[in-house]
């Protein structure tokens, strides 16, 4: 748990993030976090039970709930610690690689029980944080990227 290569693997290799308990408000830092992960270069599946759209894209119920077809690289959960254990039975089912449980959501056991079934975990532990710390830039193609290129390396470590 919270194992530092597995973490910027997990980040490097990633393409699609669910954020479950992703709000349509931009005010709360799942919104905040979504939307960086999108200019990230990163596809933002939101799961929240309450809404059909958040960040202009279809919103779902629950992990299941997600079709197949749509592999799921992380999941980054913005709910209750007494609610882990529910999504953590969801990721172990969709085989997902990866789960982040955001500052102040701890389950030791449902994150052991993730980890015997082989799937990292970033607990206590904020994505948006672990991206900028290890300094990951932005994924080819997204609308950062472009940006990130024509920024020297010295300038983006914010030394000159």
């Amino acid at each position: 748990m919270n194992d530092e290569k597995r973490i910027r693997l997990a980040l490097e290799s990633a393409e699609t993030i669910a954020v479950v308990g992703c709000s349509p408000n931009p005010l709360r830092p799942s919104n905040e976090i979504a939307s960086y992960l999108i200019e990230q270069g990163y596809r933002v599946v939101p799961v929240n039970p309450g809404h059909r759209r958040v960040l202009g894209v279809e919103c779902y119920r629950s992990l299941t709930d997600i079709p197949e077809e749509i592999r799921v690289d992380i999941v980054d959960v913005f709910r209750r610690s007494d609610s882990v254990a529910g999504v953590a039975e969801e990721a172990i089912a969709r085989r997902v690689p990866f789960v982040f449980l955001q500052l102040g959501v701890v389950d030791a056991a449902a994150a052991l029980r993730m980890e015997e079934n082989g799937i990292g975990v970033a607990m206590n532990r904020c994505i948006l944080v672990d991206h900028r710390r290890l300094g990951i830039g932005p994924r080819p193609g997204s609308r950062n990227a472009s940006r990130e290129a024509r920024v020297s390396s010295v300038s983006r470590k914010g030394t000159t």
